[in-house]
């Protein structure tokens, strides 16, 4: 019989690797899996730039001490960074929510407050979402689209220590 890993065992990245490494790619892929963005070329001077965040309410955010418009804030911040670390510029982004019975309303506009002060702050176009019930809380996914000029973008491989 087969030992089973653990999570712990095989980390973030190497189950990330693990559970990717068979799917392959297209000629228009420059960077898929394993970096801060996916890498897409469909045009001649940029590149088109991808990134996804998920964050759980009790394991990216305690709502005990962070408001929902700062998580909604946060929300964005952490998808726009993984553009901006490639030296891209964000552009769209969608946001699907799902959320349980106890929150009201109001709480999910100040939620969608933080976004739009994100949003409007970097100038990134909110084009779309979804949302669906949650048994327990709150879970937020981010996926967000931007551009790098061909020239100008970095990748993770090419960081340095310091």
């Amino acid at each position: 019989m087969e030992k089973q890993r653990t999570l712990d065992e095989v980390g973030k990245f190497g189950l990330i690797n693990l559970l990717t490494k068979d799917f392959k790619t297209g000629k228009n892929t420059i960077k898929g899996v394993g970096d801060d963005c996916a890498v897409l070329d469909y045009n001649q001077s940029e590149y088109q730039l991808v990134t996804t965040d998920l964050l759980l309410e009790g394991i990216h955010f305690d709502l005990m001490y962070s408001p929902l418009k700062h998580v909604g804030y946060k929300a964005v911040m952490v998808n726009a960074s993984d553009i901006y670390a490639m030296n891209g510029t964000p552009k769209q982004m969608t946001v699907s929510i799902a959320v349980s019975a106890k929150f009201s309303v109001n709480a999910l506009e100040q939620l969608y407050e933080g976004i739009k002060i994100a949003c409007e702050q970097y100038n990134i176009e909110l084009i779309g979402g979804d949302t669906s019930a949650s048994m327990t809380g709150l879970a937020i996914s981010v996926t967000m689209m931007g551009t790098v000029a061909k020239d100008k973008i970095t990748y993770r491989t090419g960081a340095k220590e310091n």
